[in-house]
């Protein structure tokens, strides 16, 4: 029997007594396969997750604020250094996931075929899709713990940090990362593994600049095309919800505005991610 025939009837089987069961085990089962070269991996992993938001917050919430250099616009260094945390978060996390999912899914499609030997285990081919987004949300919070300290402790300027609902809090990060997650499976499966260097340029630093990252969404009032155009981005509900949850001393859109954009957002992803996965391993 091939491999693709194989992928066929697991994707078609129907529901068996203890399937469930089966399940979790087949997705704890890769998840521990995936932790154990995570470990191997922990000091590439840590470097790309900090690399960039220190990077950019020495830059312009300490380096700027000791030359004298003007940022933020009215709002000062201080309140640029608060605008700028959250947002450095919201990119750590939403990079993660597709770094976490998506790189990897070119390499098992590409060159290792790994991907015929996961296909193999005997649960829907699905399964294996939702592990890789569960693991990539997984990484995309550790993500997140790791680099929020560090932006918190570097700038020049106090940064005004109060969490007023942990529920709200967790109930960002945990749809954030699991949105993560679902994009980094989405670009994964429809991107072809000779043009992955290229969606950094085309997806992922437009996702970064329209993100809401370096301001907050609200301030955009004074272009209107853009504030609405940018509320195709993903990025930016991840943005407000944790500048929300973080520092709600600066304006952000309605709760149930983010809220409602992340689960929207992260159920259309994860259809189309999956769509894509069982497109490209049972044709």
């Amino acid at each position: 029997m091939s491999e693709a025939t194989m992928g066929t009837r697991l994707a078609s089987r129907p529901d068996e007594p203890g399937a469930l069961k089966a399940t979790l085990q087949a997705i704890a089962g890769l998840m521990a396969r995936d932790v154990r070269v995570l470990r191997r991996e922990l000091a590439s992993f840590l470097t790309r997750t900090v690399a960039q938001p220190l990077l950019f917050v020495f830059v312009f919430a300490f380096v700027f604020p000791r030359i004298g250099q003007d940022i933020g616009g009215a709002a000062g260094a201080g309140d640029f250094a608060t605008i700028l945390v959250p947002g450095l978060v919201a990119v750590a996390i939403i990079f993660q996931g597709i770094i976490a999912v998506a790189l990897p899914l070119s390499n098992e499609f590409g060159g290792t075929k790994e991907i015929e030997d996961r296909i193999m285990a005997p649960v829907r081919v699905e399964v294996i899709a939702i592990e890789k987004i569960l693991f990539g949300a997984a990484q995309s919070v550790l993500a997140g713990l790791v680099v929020l300290p560090m932006v918190v402790l570097v700038p020049a300027t106090p940064v005004a940090l109060q969490v007023t609902s942990w529920t709200l809090l967790g109930a960002v990060a945990v749809l954030s990362a699991l949105l993560s997650g679902a994009l980094g499976l989405a670009l994964g499966t429809y991107v072809s593994p000779r043009q992955i260097g290229l969606m950094f340029s085309v997806v992922v630093l437009p996702l970064t600049f329209l993100g809401a990252v370096y301001y907050p969404w609200a301030a955009l009032d004074t272009i209107p095309w853009l504030q609405i155009g940018v509320l195709a981005n993903p990025l930016v509900y991840v943005s407000e919800g944790l500048r929300a949850s973080l520092t709600p001393s600066i304006d952000t859109m309605p709760a149930v505005a983010y809220l409602g954009a992340l689960v929207v957002s992260l159920a259309l992803l994860t259809l189309l991610g999956l769509r894509g996965f069982v497109r490209r391993t049972v044709g």
